[in-house]
């Protein structure tokens, strides 16, 4: 289980892993900031892209702020950096 710290950027123009960034995962999200529809595009958006079941991530902190804590089931820090810099489809811009 991986607690993961992400600092959200509502209001993308696509949904999009920037990196690491004063130790919290830097995320765009194409998404208005309006009735929870940036977290659940976030959750979305982040099952996708690690390849993972939508039901293993979940908001843990954060549901009204853009510093959000989200936890990942069945994934460790480690293999989240190497899919993020050495994955089959590099998930930086």
């Amino acid at each position: 289980m991986l607690l993961l710290p992400v600092k959200v950027v509502p209001k993308a123009a696509k949904n999009q892993i920037m990196g690491w960034e004063n130790g919290e995962l830097k995320v765009r999200i194409h998404a208005v900031p309006e009735k929870g529809m940036v977290n659940a595009e976030l959750i979305a958006f982040l099952a996708k892209t690690l390849g993972l079941p939508k039901s293993s991530i979940h908001l843990h902190s954060g549901e009204t702020s853009r510093h959000k804590k989200v936890r990942i089931e069945g994934m460790t820090l480690e293999v989240l950096n190497d899919l993020i810099l050495y994955g089959k489809k590099n998930l930086l811009p």
